[in-house]
């Protein structure tokens, strides 16, 4: 199936921990580029997100995002460092004993102010990344469809101008006994434009060496193979990218070759249109996978 190399993604999900939200688009590229950018609690999971990309996308540049809004108030809890705590009642009671000024007594709530008792216990991140990755796996699935619903566009445009090159070789071809035609008009008409006589077995022997000077069936019968090449192309069922980029180069050197033999205008201006449907086909294959 021909696949698109742009695609754009979006998923959203409330975890346990705060909201996520994945956006994944790519873009053409010669090669497979990812770019991941992670908020800091899930900076761990980038080596997975590459695997799960190169697994599923072969060429383009992928970018992917994730942005993290943490749950106010999500605190698994608080544990208290006993040692200082124990440090801090005997200097407390230290103080009691030797100071002769009597002093307020501590309060649980100044005991928690001071620097180091308490700290908050650190949650599990192994359900943020599991809800993670779950939300990626959708985000990369939605990529990887819209790349196919946009290859399938493409590819019905790129069989639109491959028959439309057929109707073009079809076309040259059936010039081509025309052609040989006007050529030995044209002689004639110079002769007849010079006053002189010229035995008319000469002027047949002369626009044969100009007709296989001008002969393009062979450009012709390339054309024929590369559209039929193109269309088995465009059924393989693997990235097909690379492959019809080599073709469109095909494409267009038989294009030039038959325009620099063209004879007359009928023959330049189907020239002309192969070289238009090439570049329509060429800008769109830098899209495929």
């Amino acid at each position: 199936m021909i696949k698109s190399m742009t695609g754009f993604a979006r998923a959203e999900t409330q975890a346990e921990l705060g909201g996520l939200t994945f956006e994944v688009r790519s873009v053409n590229h010669r090669y497979l580029e990812i770019s991941v950018r992670l908020p800091e609690e899930c900076r761990v999971l980038e080596a997975a997100i590459r695997e799960r990309v190169a697994a599923s996308i072969s060429r383009g540049k992928v970018d992917v995002g994730l942005k993290f809004h943490k749950q106010e108030g999500g605190v698994a809890g608080f544990e208290v460092n006993q040692e200082l705590l124990g440090a801090l009642g005997k200097a407390a009671q230290s103080i009691d004993e030797d100071w002769p000024v009597n002093l307020d007594p501590l309060s649980a709530i100044d005991i928690m102010r001071w620097p180091g008792v308490m700290s908050e216990v650190a949650q599990d991140p192994a359900p943020l990344h599991e809800a993670a990755m779950a939300l990626f796996d959708k985000a990369l699935a939605d990529l990887v469809s819209h790349r196919e619903r946009e290859g399938g566009r493409l590819g019905e445009m790129l069989r639109e101008r491959l028959n439309g090159i057929t109707e073009q070789v079809v076309f040259v071809r059936g010039h081509l006994e025309d052609m040989r035609t006007m050529l030995l008009d044209k002689m004639r008409q110079r002769v007849s434009a010079l006053g002189v006589e010229v035995d008319e077995g000469r002027l047949e022997q002369e626009v044969v060496v100009l007709a296989q000077k001008a002969d393009v069936a062979e450009e012709l019968d390339r054309l024929d193979s590369h559209v039929a090449e193109g269309l088995d192309v465009l059924d393989l069922d693997e990235p097909i990218g690379r492959r019809l980029d080599f073709l469109m180069q095909e494409f267009n050197r038989e294009a030039n070759t038959l325009a620099s033999k063209s004879q007359d205008t009928a023959c330049t201006k189907a020239s002309v249109e192969l070289k238009v449907l090439i570049e329509q086909m060429r800008e769109q294959v830098q899209n495929v996978e």
